[in-house]
C-alpha cells in the first residue's frame, strides 16, 4: 500500500510549465475590447502604426500587457463614440477584458486600466452636405 502512495505522489509532481506571452494576451484584450459598444477604435503608439505601414494587422493595437508570476496587468487606450456614458464604456471594457483574459488564459487579471485618448465623431454632416449636393445637381 507504501508503494502505490509513492508511485501517485511522483505523478502528481510534475514540474511542467506553460507560458503564455504577452502578445496573446494582448491580442485577447484588444480583440475584446473592440467588441464592446460605443468603442470605435483602439490607439496605438509608434510601433502600431509602423505595423500598420507595413502591412501586418495588429490586433494587440493600443494594448500593453505587464505580467508576473500569474498576474496580469492590462492597460488599454481606446477611442469611444461622441455622446456615450464614457465612464460606462470604460467599466464595460474592463469587465469584459478581465472575463475573457482569466477565461482562456487561467490568470489572474490584477488591472485593467482604460485610457480613454479620443472620442470619434460621426460623420453625418458629410451625409447631409452629399444630399444637398445631389439635390442642387437635379
Amino acid at each position: 500500500m507504501t508503494e502505490e502512495l509513492k508511485n501517485t505522489v511522483v505523478e502528481e509532481s510534475n514540474e511542467d510549465k506553460l507560458k503564455i506571452v504577452d502578445e496573446v494576451i494582448e491580442t485577447i484584450a484588444g480583440i475584446e475590447a473592440s467588441k464592446v459598444r460605443y468603442v470605435t477604435s483602439m490607439s496605438g503608439g509608434f510601433t502600431d502604426g509602423l505595423a500598420g505601414i507595413l502591412g501586418k494587422k495588429n490586433l494587440g493595437k493600443g494594448v500593453k500587457v505587464e505580467t508576473l508570476e500569474n498576474k496580469v496587468k492590462v492597460f488599454l487606450s481606446i477611442v469611444v463614440e461622441y455622446g456615450c456614458k464614457i465612464h460606462m464604456v470604460a467599466r464595460d471594457v474592463q469587465s469584459t477584458v478581465r472575463a475573457a483574459i482569466e477565461e482562456m488564459t487561467g490568470l489572474e487579471v490584477a488591472e485593467v486600466n482604460v485610457n480613454v485618448v479620443d472620442i470619434s465623431i460621426p460623420r453625418e454632416g458629410k451625409k447631409e452636405e452629399t444630399a444637398e449636393e445631389t439635390g442642387e445637381e437635379k
